[in-house]
Protein backbone atom coordinates (compact mmCIF):
# COMPACT_ATOMS: atom_id res chain seq x y z
CA UNK A 1 0.00 0.00 0.00
CA UNK A 2 2.97 2.40 0.57
CA UNK A 3 4.45 1.18 -2.30
CA UNK A 4 1.35 2.26 -4.37
CA UNK A 5 1.42 5.57 -2.42
CA UNK A 6 4.85 6.59 -3.16
CA UNK A 7 4.80 5.72 -6.73
CA UNK A 8 1.35 8.15 -7.08
CA UNK A 9 3.90 10.39 -5.69
CA UNK A 10 6.37 10.49 -8.23
CA UNK A 11 6.04 12.63 -11.83
CA UNK A 12 5.23 10.98 -14.43
CA UNK A 13 8.11 10.65 -17.39
CA UNK A 14 5.77 11.84 -20.22
CA UNK A 15 4.41 15.17 -18.20
CA UNK A 16 8.36 15.88 -17.89
CA UNK A 17 8.58 15.48 -21.34
CA UNK A 18 6.11 17.64 -22.40
CA UNK A 19 7.52 20.71 -19.81
CA UNK A 20 11.05 20.11 -21.54
CA UNK A 21 9.34 20.37 -24.92
CA UNK A 22 7.45 23.85 -24.27
CA UNK A 23 9.73 26.84 -25.37
CA UNK A 24 10.49 25.38 -28.50
CA UNK A 25 6.62 24.88 -29.55
CA UNK A 26 6.65 28.86 -28.91
CA UNK A 27 9.77 29.58 -30.55
CA UNK A 28 7.99 28.13 -33.67
CA UNK A 29 4.69 29.49 -33.02
CA UNK A 30 6.42 33.10 -32.94
CA UNK A 31 8.43 32.37 -36.08
CA UNK A 32 5.12 31.75 -37.94
CA UNK A 33 3.48 34.85 -36.65
CA UNK A 34 6.84 37.15 -37.42
CA UNK A 35 6.44 35.23 -40.91
CA UNK A 36 2.57 36.08 -41.43
CA UNK A 37 3.69 39.86 -40.58
CA UNK A 38 6.10 39.90 -42.79
CA UNK A 39 4.15 38.62 -45.31
CA UNK A 40 1.77 41.11 -44.82
CA UNK A 41 3.49 44.37 -44.77
CA UNK A 42 5.36 42.89 -48.27
CA UNK A 43 1.90 42.64 -49.94
CA UNK A 44 1.01 45.72 -48.34
CA UNK A 45 4.33 47.79 -49.73
CA UNK A 46 3.53 46.19 -52.95
CA UNK A 47 -0.11 47.58 -52.96
CA UNK A 48 1.30 50.89 -52.08
CA UNK A 49 3.92 51.10 -54.68
CA UNK A 50 1.31 49.75 -57.38
CA UNK A 51 -1.31 52.86 -56.15
CA UNK A 52 -0.57 56.10 -58.00
CA UNK A 53 0.66 59.17 -55.70
CA UNK A 54 -1.75 61.67 -55.11
CA UNK A 55 -1.43 64.97 -56.43
CA UNK A 56 -0.94 68.03 -54.34
CA UNK A 57 -2.72 71.11 -54.56
CA UNK A 58 -0.43 74.21 -55.46
CA UNK A 59 -0.55 78.25 -56.75
CA UNK A 60 1.81 78.78 -59.05
CA UNK A 61 3.07 81.82 -61.46
CA UNK A 62 4.85 82.47 -64.81
CA UNK A 63 8.33 83.84 -64.83
CA UNK A 64 7.63 86.81 -66.82
CA UNK A 65 10.29 89.23 -68.90
CA UNK A 66 9.93 92.96 -67.78
CA UNK A 67 12.22 96.03 -67.65
CA UNK A 68 13.48 96.36 -64.31
CA UNK A 69 14.31 99.55 -62.59
CA UNK A 70 17.93 99.21 -60.43
CA UNK A 71 17.25 101.32 -57.05
CA UNK A 72 18.50 102.69 -54.16
CA UNK A 73 16.16 102.35 -51.19
CA UNK A 74 15.86 104.18 -47.82
CA UNK A 75 14.33 106.23 -45.85
CA UNK A 76 14.14 110.30 -45.90
CA UNK A 77 13.06 113.52 -44.34
CA UNK A 78 11.38 116.09 -46.27
CA UNK A 79 12.31 120.37 -45.86
CA UNK A 80 11.30 123.06 -47.03
CA UNK A 81 13.42 124.39 -50.42
CA UNK A 82 13.06 128.02 -48.80
CA UNK A 83 12.78 128.69 -44.99
CA UNK A 84 12.21 132.61 -43.68
CA UNK A 85 12.05 133.79 -40.70
CA UNK A 86 9.77 137.02 -40.91
CA UNK A 87 11.45 139.67 -38.11
CA UNK A 88 11.25 143.14 -37.48
CA UNK A 89 13.72 145.50 -38.70
CA UNK A 90 12.44 148.48 -37.17
CA UNK A 91 10.72 149.33 -33.46
CA UNK A 92 7.32 150.36 -33.28
CA UNK A 93 3.82 149.61 -32.09
CA UNK A 94 1.89 146.58 -34.26
CA UNK A 95 -1.09 148.02 -35.61
CA UNK A 96 -2.13 144.94 -38.47
CA UNK A 97 -1.86 141.65 -39.42
CA UNK A 98 -2.88 141.09 -42.74
CA UNK A 99 -2.69 137.04 -43.26
CA UNK A 100 -4.05 134.36 -41.65
CA UNK A 101 -2.13 131.41 -39.78
CA UNK A 102 -0.99 128.78 -42.49
CA UNK A 103 -1.97 130.83 -45.38
CA UNK A 104 -0.70 130.27 -48.48
CA UNK A 105 0.79 133.99 -49.50
CA UNK A 106 2.82 135.56 -52.43
CA UNK A 107 6.03 136.82 -52.83
CA UNK A 108 5.43 140.48 -51.95
CA UNK A 109 2.26 140.43 -49.90
CA UNK A 110 2.14 142.76 -46.95
CA UNK A 111 2.18 140.66 -43.75
CA UNK A 112 2.23 143.47 -41.31
CA UNK A 113 2.11 146.82 -40.16
CA UNK A 114 4.01 148.77 -37.89
CA UNK A 115 2.66 152.00 -36.77
CA UNK A 116 4.82 154.41 -39.68
CA UNK A 117 4.00 157.94 -38.12
CA UNK A 118 6.73 157.94 -36.45
CA UNK A 119 8.67 157.26 -39.76
CA UNK A 120 6.68 159.55 -41.78
CA UNK A 121 7.94 162.24 -39.34
CA UNK A 122 11.23 161.49 -39.54
CA UNK A 123 11.11 161.46 -43.78
CA UNK A 124 9.37 164.99 -43.46
CA UNK A 125 12.07 166.07 -40.98
CA UNK A 126 14.84 164.57 -42.94
CA UNK A 127 13.19 166.39 -46.22
CA UNK A 128 13.39 169.73 -44.76
CA UNK A 129 17.29 169.82 -43.72
CA UNK A 130 17.90 168.45 -47.28
CA UNK A 131 15.63 171.47 -48.77
CA UNK A 132 17.62 173.82 -46.22
CA UNK A 133 21.01 172.79 -47.19
CA UNK A 134 20.19 172.60 -50.76
CA UNK A 135 19.48 176.58 -50.57
CA UNK A 136 22.73 177.74 -48.47
CA UNK A 137 24.76 175.73 -50.67
CA UNK A 138 23.45 177.30 -53.77
CA UNK A 139 24.81 180.01 -52.15
CA UNK A 140 27.53 178.88 -51.47
CA UNK A 141 28.05 178.18 -55.29
CA UNK A 142 27.58 181.99 -56.12
CA UNK A 143 30.12 182.97 -53.26
CA UNK A 144 32.51 180.94 -54.80
CA UNK A 145 31.88 181.97 -57.82
CA UNK A 146 32.63 185.88 -57.30
CA UNK A 147 35.25 184.86 -55.29
CA UNK A 148 36.85 183.28 -58.58
CA UNK A 149 37.01 186.09 -60.87
CA UNK A 150 38.11 188.67 -58.30
CA UNK A 151 41.00 186.24 -57.43
CA UNK A 152 41.79 186.01 -61.02
CA UNK A 153 41.79 189.78 -61.35
CA UNK A 154 43.67 189.93 -57.68
CA UNK A 155 40.81 191.53 -55.94
CA UNK A 156 40.82 189.36 -53.08
CA UNK A 157 43.20 187.96 -50.86
CA UNK A 158 43.95 184.10 -51.32
CA UNK A 159 43.23 183.47 -47.87
CA UNK A 160 39.45 184.25 -48.37
CA UNK A 161 39.54 182.79 -51.01
CA UNK A 162 40.21 179.76 -49.96
CA UNK A 163 37.43 180.32 -46.95
CA UNK A 164 34.67 180.78 -49.26
CA UNK A 165 35.99 177.54 -51.34
CA UNK A 166 35.98 175.23 -47.89
CA UNK A 167 31.83 176.82 -46.91
CA UNK A 168 30.99 175.51 -49.81
CA UNK A 169 32.45 171.98 -49.60
CA UNK A 170 31.27 171.80 -46.47
CA UNK A 171 27.85 172.55 -47.59
CA UNK A 172 28.14 169.90 -50.74
CA UNK A 173 29.12 167.20 -47.79
CA UNK A 174 26.49 168.44 -45.63
CA UNK A 175 23.59 167.77 -48.54
CA UNK A 176 24.98 164.47 -49.58
CA UNK A 177 24.38 163.69 -45.69
CA UNK A 178 20.98 164.79 -45.66
CA UNK A 179 20.32 162.62 -48.80
CA UNK A 180 21.72 159.85 -47.02
CA UNK A 181 19.68 160.61 -43.79
CA UNK A 182 16.81 161.00 -46.05
CA UNK A 183 16.84 157.51 -47.85
CA UNK A 184 17.33 155.89 -44.28
CA UNK A 185 14.13 157.73 -43.07
CA UNK A 186 12.04 156.29 -46.59
CA UNK A 187 13.50 152.69 -46.18
CA UNK A 188 12.82 153.15 -41.95
CA UNK A 189 9.08 153.84 -43.05
CA UNK A 190 9.22 151.04 -46.00
CA UNK A 191 10.11 148.58 -43.66
CA UNK A 192 6.74 149.81 -41.09
CA UNK A 193 5.36 147.52 -44.24
CA UNK A 194 6.77 144.01 -43.36
CA UNK A 195 6.20 142.03 -46.07
CA UNK A 196 6.87 138.21 -47.66
CA UNK A 197 10.27 137.53 -49.14
CA UNK A 198 9.24 134.73 -50.85
CA UNK A 199 6.03 132.86 -51.70
CA UNK A 200 5.06 130.18 -49.40
CA UNK A 201 2.70 128.94 -46.37
CA UNK A 202 3.27 130.73 -43.30
CA UNK A 203 3.50 129.08 -39.86
CA UNK A 204 2.51 129.93 -36.09
CA UNK A 205 2.00 134.00 -35.32
CA UNK A 206 3.86 134.45 -32.59
CA UNK A 207 2.72 138.56 -31.97
CA UNK A 208 -0.44 140.14 -31.85
CA UNK A 209 -1.84 143.63 -33.02
CA UNK A 210 -0.83 146.07 -30.13
CA UNK A 211 2.55 144.34 -29.19
CA UNK A 212 5.53 146.78 -29.03
CA UNK A 213 7.33 145.43 -31.47
CA UNK A 214 11.39 145.67 -31.13
CA UNK A 215 13.90 146.27 -33.82
CA UNK A 216 15.69 143.17 -35.17
CA UNK A 217 13.40 140.96 -32.32
CA UNK A 218 11.82 137.68 -31.69
CA UNK A 219 10.55 135.34 -34.96
CA UNK A 220 7.26 136.95 -36.31
CA UNK A 221 6.27 134.36 -38.27
CA UNK A 222 8.16 131.54 -40.46
CA UNK A 223 7.66 131.25 -44.67
CA UNK A 224 8.17 127.70 -45.95
CA UNK A 225 8.12 126.80 -50.12
CA UNK A 226 6.53 123.94 -50.00
CA UNK A 227 6.61 123.69 -54.12
CA UNK A 228 9.12 122.45 -54.41
CA UNK A 229 10.35 120.53 -51.80
CA UNK A 230 13.35 118.77 -51.15
CA UNK A 231 13.90 115.25 -49.59
CA UNK A 232 17.25 114.66 -47.86
CA UNK A 233 18.26 110.71 -47.58
CA UNK A 234 21.82 108.66 -46.74
CA UNK A 235 23.09 106.18 -48.40
CA UNK A 236 25.85 103.66 -47.41
CA UNK A 237 29.21 104.52 -49.34
CA UNK A 238 29.77 101.85 -51.41
CA UNK A 239 27.00 103.05 -53.63
CA UNK A 240 29.19 106.22 -53.83
CA UNK A 241 30.48 105.68 -57.40
CA UNK A 242 27.71 104.32 -59.10
CA UNK A 243 25.62 107.03 -58.02
CA UNK A 244 28.09 109.55 -59.46
CA UNK A 245 28.59 107.70 -62.69
CA UNK A 246 24.83 107.40 -63.43
CA UNK A 247 24.26 111.36 -62.06
CA UNK A 248 26.67 112.24 -64.87
CA UNK A 249 24.70 110.12 -68.00
CA UNK A 250 21.74 112.16 -66.86
CA UNK A 251 19.63 113.23 -64.03
CA UNK A 252 18.24 110.42 -61.69
CA UNK A 253 14.98 110.18 -60.89
CA UNK A 254 14.02 109.45 -57.41
CA UNK A 255 10.66 108.50 -55.91
CA UNK A 256 8.49 109.12 -52.27
CA UNK A 257 5.89 107.19 -51.07
CA UNK A 258 4.49 107.87 -47.49
CA UNK A 259 4.44 104.98 -45.11
CA UNK A 260 0.64 105.26 -44.87
CA UNK A 261 0.00 105.15 -48.78
CA UNK A 262 2.65 103.66 -50.65
CA UNK A 263 0.72 102.79 -53.45
CA UNK A 264 0.31 106.78 -54.68
CA UNK A 265 4.58 108.15 -55.70
CA UNK A 266 5.40 111.46 -55.87
CA UNK A 267 8.34 111.95 -59.01
CA UNK A 268 11.38 113.82 -58.00
CA UNK A 269 15.15 114.54 -59.33
CA UNK A 270 18.47 113.82 -57.40
CA UNK A 271 19.40 117.57 -57.13
CA UNK A 272 22.44 117.06 -54.47
CA UNK A 273 25.07 114.71 -53.62
CA UNK A 274 27.32 115.95 -50.37
CA UNK A 275 30.69 116.49 -50.93
CA UNK A 276 31.70 114.40 -47.75
CA UNK A 277 31.12 111.12 -46.27
CA UNK A 278 29.93 111.23 -42.87
CA UNK A 279 32.78 109.43 -40.91
CA UNK A 280 30.69 108.19 -38.44
CA UNK A 281 28.26 106.83 -40.40
CA UNK A 282 29.80 105.79 -43.40
CA UNK A 283 27.09 107.20 -45.43
CA UNK A 284 26.72 109.75 -48.03
CA UNK A 285 24.11 112.69 -48.01
CA UNK A 286 21.83 113.52 -50.69
CA UNK A 287 19.20 115.55 -51.74
CA UNK A 288 15.85 115.31 -54.33
CA UNK A 289 14.19 117.42 -55.41
CA UNK A 290 10.43 116.84 -55.62
CA UNK A 291 7.70 119.66 -57.26
CA UNK A 292 5.16 118.61 -55.42
CA UNK A 293 2.15 120.69 -56.86
CA UNK A 294 -0.61 118.18 -54.44
CA UNK A 295 1.23 119.53 -51.17
CA UNK A 296 1.61 115.55 -50.39
CA UNK A 297 4.89 115.84 -48.63
CA UNK A 298 5.12 117.99 -46.06
CA UNK A 299 8.37 119.50 -44.16
CA UNK A 300 9.31 117.23 -41.42
CA UNK A 301 7.63 114.30 -42.68
CA UNK A 302 9.36 110.90 -43.48
CA UNK A 303 8.73 109.11 -46.32
CA UNK A 304 10.46 106.41 -48.44
CA UNK A 305 12.75 107.18 -51.06
CA UNK A 306 13.26 105.28 -54.00
CA UNK A 307 16.87 106.33 -56.19
CA UNK A 308 16.36 104.90 -59.84
CA UNK A 309 20.03 104.30 -61.17
CA UNK A 310 19.05 102.68 -64.46
CA UNK A 311 16.94 99.85 -65.94
CA UNK A 312 17.33 96.42 -66.82
CA UNK A 313 16.12 95.47 -70.08
CA UNK A 314 14.64 91.98 -70.44
CA UNK A 315 14.93 90.67 -66.53
CA UNK A 316 13.39 87.54 -65.45
CA UNK A 317 10.97 87.89 -62.56
CA UNK A 318 9.11 85.73 -60.37
CA UNK A 319 6.87 86.63 -57.62
CA UNK A 320 9.10 86.44 -54.50
CA UNK A 321 7.00 83.89 -52.29
CA UNK A 322 7.79 81.55 -55.16
CA UNK A 323 11.82 81.56 -53.56
CA UNK A 324 12.56 78.80 -50.86
CA UNK A 325 15.51 78.41 -48.63
CA UNK A 326 17.66 75.25 -48.72
CA UNK A 327 20.60 73.81 -47.67
CA UNK A 328 22.23 74.48 -50.74
CA UNK A 329 20.47 77.78 -50.83
CA UNK A 330 17.71 79.49 -53.03
CA UNK A 331 15.56 77.56 -55.41
CA UNK A 332 11.94 76.83 -56.52
CA UNK A 333 10.05 74.03 -57.94
CA UNK A 334 9.35 74.83 -61.16
CA UNK A 335 6.32 72.94 -62.29
CA UNK A 336 7.14 70.68 -65.77
CA UNK A 337 4.95 69.99 -68.38
CA UNK A 338 3.73 66.13 -67.19
CA UNK A 339 2.71 68.10 -63.85
CA UNK A 340 5.37 67.15 -61.91
CA UNK A 341 7.50 69.73 -60.16
CA UNK A 342 11.73 70.07 -60.01
CA UNK A 343 13.69 71.90 -57.38
CA UNK A 344 15.37 74.07 -59.24
CA UNK A 345 18.71 76.37 -57.68
CA UNK A 346 18.47 79.98 -58.53
CA UNK A 347 20.35 83.07 -58.06
CA UNK A 348 18.20 86.01 -56.74
CA UNK A 349 18.70 89.30 -57.51
CA UNK A 350 16.85 92.81 -56.50
CA UNK A 351 13.68 92.49 -54.97
CA UNK A 352 11.01 95.28 -55.93
CA UNK A 353 7.54 95.58 -55.02
CA UNK A 354 6.51 91.96 -54.15
CA UNK A 355 8.97 90.27 -57.35
CA UNK A 356 12.47 89.06 -57.33
CA UNK A 357 14.94 88.91 -60.54
CA UNK A 358 16.22 85.78 -60.95
CA UNK A 359 19.67 86.45 -62.08
CA UNK A 360 20.46 82.78 -62.83
CA UNK A 361 18.64 79.37 -63.01
CA UNK A 362 15.00 80.27 -64.43
CA UNK A 363 13.45 81.08 -67.89
CA UNK A 364 10.94 83.56 -68.89
CA UNK A 365 7.27 81.64 -69.64
CA UNK A 366 8.74 78.33 -66.58
CA UNK A 367 5.52 78.03 -63.95
CA UNK A 368 6.84 78.08 -60.56
CA UNK A 369 5.10 77.31 -57.20
CA UNK A 370 3.90 80.02 -55.00
CA UNK A 371 1.98 78.14 -52.82
CA UNK A 372 2.15 75.08 -51.01
CA UNK A 373 5.49 74.07 -51.56
CA UNK A 374 6.16 72.45 -47.83
CA UNK A 375 4.22 69.26 -48.72
CA UNK A 376 6.67 69.01 -52.06
CA UNK A 377 9.64 66.93 -53.23
CA UNK A 378 11.27 66.60 -56.15
CA UNK A 379 9.34 64.28 -58.44
CA UNK A 380 5.76 64.78 -57.31
CA UNK A 381 2.69 65.81 -58.56
CA UNK A 382 0.66 68.99 -58.34
CA UNK A 383 -2.24 70.22 -58.80
CA UNK A 384 -2.70 73.99 -59.55
CA UNK A 385 -5.02 75.69 -58.51
CA UNK A 386 -4.37 79.42 -59.48
CA UNK A 387 -2.25 80.51 -61.66
CA UNK A 388 -0.76 84.65 -61.51
CA UNK A 389 1.56 86.55 -62.80
CA UNK A 390 4.29 88.29 -60.60
CA UNK A 391 3.37 91.47 -58.45
CA UNK A 392 4.20 94.52 -61.14
CA UNK A 393 5.93 97.20 -59.17
CA UNK A 394 6.70 100.39 -61.27
CA UNK A 395 5.33 100.59 -65.23
CA UNK A 396 8.30 99.22 -67.49
CA UNK A 397 9.63 102.69 -69.13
Amino acid sequence: MEAVRAKGNLPSRSAGKNRHHLPDRVFHLATVLLLAVLLLAGCSTEETKAKPPATIPVSAATAQERNVPVQLKTIGSVEASQRVSIRSRIGGALTRIAFQEGQDVQQGKVLFLIDPRPYERAVAAALANLARDQVQLANAEKEAFRYGELNREALVAKQQYDQVLTAREVLRNTVRSDEAALEAARLNLQYCYITAPIAGRTGVVTVHVGDQIEADGAEMVSINRITPVNVNFSLPEKHLPAIRAYALAGNLPAAATLPHDPEKTSPGILSFINNAIDPATGTILLKATFPNTDKRLWPGQFVNVALTLTVRQRSVVVPSRAIQMGQQGPFVFVVKPDLTVESRPIAPGQEIDGATVIEKGLQAGETVVTDGQLRLVPGARVEIKTVGREKRGSPSP
